[in-house]
């Protein structure tokens, strides 16, 4: 009897599995680890091909593993500082018969009933040399020969299609039993292998022996598809590169990147995919963010700026400090996260797990009802009502309906990260599209979180010279205001004379000499104490300071020579993103604590509401205000100072550009700071719940009308076995269509 919980601390331990393709394989999995003694929590996915179990000190890794090789999948343990993938060697483990098809296991929230045939390619290899690729070919080569022996030979016809029949069907009939003994009757094989021995029975030998083909092919293809979902978000690891070029004492050495530590100064030449997350140290370039962020224009980065692994350098040499081993990179954490918010369940994908626990037997319920009622009532033909029970088992697979929704989910929250919208898990995912509500941040979440020039008059001069006596007094200041000053000065090309004996006058501003000037740089307060202005200067820096404007006044030699004007700017893209989700029918609304003049200004600027001079809890029960409106609220914010608000919120969305807090907090994190793609995370959910109702009239409109073409005698074994397989590559291939959604 497993130990209570609750006198147990819990930790996580995570694995990869190979030859893991659908619900019902995770389904069979989560069973077998669930009856181990010590564990709490299991999650499956299977398109990121991993499980996270949640357990006691006392479970042993082992145990684990060998209860998972048992069923005939391959399985390594995620070791941390690794991208956990699986080796060929833990891949390679089966049982003796060398194919995968696997039962589903009968537990709450998970599909039973369900169990198909696997065996994938080992990493590397082509899908076309698949133990499950060569067994379909086996047994469609002995289909081929046995309709060639049968033409030359009438007489051993049902002989040789029965022995077609058996070389793929006694491994699904070993399988089956397999998940029968392991809790699991109502599997795929199960189904296929009564239909298979039925129709021999009555004589339908050659159409049982296509049928298994058929069933085999459309595995094979269910198997590439889901593969290709897998690859799509596995795929961003691959564009970190394998090496990486070092600084050392006499020169550089290629490194494998996985070895990089933090410290470390990598060279980047032109065109060089970036191997690490780091901050230059010398140099500056166009950096292609596209590969990790999806923005399409190259960002000029220069000294001191955070570079990411995986984009490229497109110009410049670059030096770059490494901040993050390969383990902890932008790319490495995004691959992490969203594969642990594929083995988090949506709503919508709960509900048609719970459904699955009934259908399957209430299908083998009809098959046998179908089969025996007409006979036994109405004195019918035997072998006709037999043949349509048989049938109707097959077209009741729920293998479609099943895989219907975490298609769909997988598919959307791959092609997501692939834009720089890291949504975690499903049920986050599918809460998107009801979101009426976004409440904003505004310091860094709408302006950029840094202080530009906006506005520099002159009196008795130009602003080329009040700009440049300016920057030379803020010469090696790190002040926020100083540095918007610099940066507009080197912008500009200002000339930057040297300043001597400057100073910092602590709470109104730096005074110094330049060129032999007395210079002064300060608030207009602190300079109104120095000099006496005109009311048209007194009206101007009232005008700026109306704008939201933080205003310094520039004093030579005892006259006003002018005034630079700053403030923290909205993002290139604010106004766009409020624009965008106005359109989508959602309140927008900014809350900040700021001061009120500042965020009139900025909210007037982007068309949306504003509440100023907030502290943390007031933007918690502001968010709560909303939501007792009947608003479903979104909060964006940098996932620090908003926490309050963020947690409150229904979804909370983290903005940015690949930092540990945009990754780790929230529910969601925008990873490239754009506003506008709030309104692509509201557009990608809607776009993947009308996949998935698509992909469920799909499923189910195949089986009812098969269902009744069946009954009425129209159809039969062949098409019975398309509207399962058939359905499910279908509905695969229509969920891997959201990996091409643009937004």
């Amino acid at each position: 009897m497993t130990a209570p919980h609750e006198q147990t601390p819990f930790r996580q331990t995570r694995f990869r599995i190979g030859g893991m393709d659908c619900a019902s394989c995770a389904a069979k999995i989560d069973t077998a680890v669930r009856r181990l003694d010590g564990v709490a929590d299991v999650s499956v996915s299977v398109t990121g091909a991993s499980m996270t179990v949640s357990h006691g000190g006392s479970l042993n890794d082992d145990k684990v593993l060998q209860q998972v090789a048992r069923l005939g999948y391959g399985i390594v343990k995620a070791e941390a500082g690794t991208d956990g993938r699986a080796s060929p060697a833990a891949n390679a483990h089966d049982h003796a018969d060398h194919d995968h098809d696997h039962g589903g296991g009968q537990v709450a929230e998970e599909a039973p009933g369900l169990s198909h045939l696997h065996g994938n390619a080992e990493p590397g290899q082509a899908w076309w040399r698949s133990r499950r690729a060569v067994l379909t070919l086996a047994c469609a080569a002995a289909l081929v020969a046995a309709y060639g022996i049968g033409h030359l030979f009438p007489v051993a016809e049902r002989w040789v299609f029965l022995a077609a029949l058996l070389v793929g069907l006694v491994p699904i009939a070993r399988r089956a039993l397999m998940a029968a003994l392991a809790g699991t009757p109502f599997s795929i094989e199960t189904l296929m292998t009564i239909a298979a021995a039925g129709a021999v029975v009555i004589g339908a030998t050659e159409e049982a022996a296509a049928v298994v083909v058929l069933f085999l092919i459309g595995e094979l293809l269910e198997g590439v598809a889901a593969g290709r979902a897998r690859a799509s978000i596995q795929g961003l690891a691959d564009l970190v590169p394998k090496t990486a070029l070092v600084e050392r004492p006499g020169g550089t050495i290629d490194v494998p990147a996985d070895l990089l530590v933090v410290g470390d100064v990598i060279v980047v030449r032109p065109g060089d995919r970036i191997p690490a997350d780091g901050e230059i140290v010398e140099g500056a370039g166009d950096i292609d963010e596209a590969p990790v962020t999806g923005e399409s224009t190259p960002k000029r980065k220069g000294i001191a700026e955070a570079v990411f692994a995986g984009t490229i350098s497109s110009d410049g040499v670059l030096k770059v400090r490494v901040t993050a081993a390969a383990a902890d990179n932008t790319i490495a954490r995004v691959v992490r996260l969203v594969e642990e918010a594929q083995e988090s369940k949506a709503p919508t994908e709960r509900f048609i797990d719970r459904f699955s626990r009934y259908y399957t037997p209430g299908v083998l319920v009809a098959g046998a009802l179908v089969a025996l009622l007409p006979p036994l009532v109405a004195g019918d033909y035997w072998n006709e009502w037999i043949y349509k029970g048989l049938a109707i088992l097959l077209i009741g697979c729920p293998c479609a309906l099943v895989i219907s929704t975490p298609a769909a989910i997988a598919a959307g929250l791959a092609t997501g990260a692939r834009r720089g919208l890291l949504i975690k898990g499903g049920a986050v995912l599918e809460g998107f599209r009801r979101i009426t509500a976004v409440a904003f941040d505004k310091t860094g979440t709408l302006t950029a979180g840094k202080p530009v020039v906006t506005d520099i008059v002159a009196y008795g001069g130009d602003e080329r010279t009040v700009l440049a006596l300016a920057a030379a007094l803020e010469q090696g200041s790190s002040h926020p205001l100083a540095t918007a000053i610099l940066d507009r000065a080197r912008a500009d090309k200002a000339p930057v004379p040297p300043a001597l004996v400057a100073k910092a006058i602590p709470g109104k501003g730096v005074e110094g000499s330049v060129g032999g000037a007395a210079v002064f740089l300060g608030s207009g307060q602190a300079a109104s104490e120095r000099v006496v202005m005109t009311e048209a200067q007194r009206l101007a820096i009232d005008s700026l300071n109306g704008q939201g404007k933080t205003v310094s006044v520039l004093v030579a030699d005892g006259v006003v020579a002018g005034l630079i004007a700053m403030r923290d700017e909205p993002r290139p893209d604010a106004a766009a993103g409020i624009m965008a989700l106005k359109a989508e029918g959602i309140r927008t609304v900014m809350l900040t604590g700021d001061n009120r003049r500042t965020a009139q200004a900025i909210a007037a600027s982007l068309g949306i509401d504003a509440r100023a001079e907030l502290l943390p809890q007031d933007k918690q029960r502001i968010v709560g205000d909303l939501q007792r409106e009947g608003l479903k609220v979104a909060k964006v914010g940098d996932g620090i100072n908003d926490a309050p608000a963020l947690a409150a919120a229904d979804i909370g969305i983290a903005m940015g550009g690949g930092t540990d807090v945009a990754l780790e907090t929230a529910d969601a994190a925008i990873l490239h700071g754009r506003v506008t793609d709030v309104a692509r995370m509201v557009r990608l959910s809607r776009a993947v719940m009308a996949n998935i109702r698509q992909n469920i009239t799909v499923a189910l409109g195949l089986k009812a009308v098969f269902l009744v073409t069946t009954i009425a005698g129209i159809t039969g074994l062949w098409p019975a076995i398309l509207a399962d397989t058939g359905a499910t590559v279908l509905v695969t291939a229509n969920a891997m269509r959201l990996l091409r959604w643009r937004g």
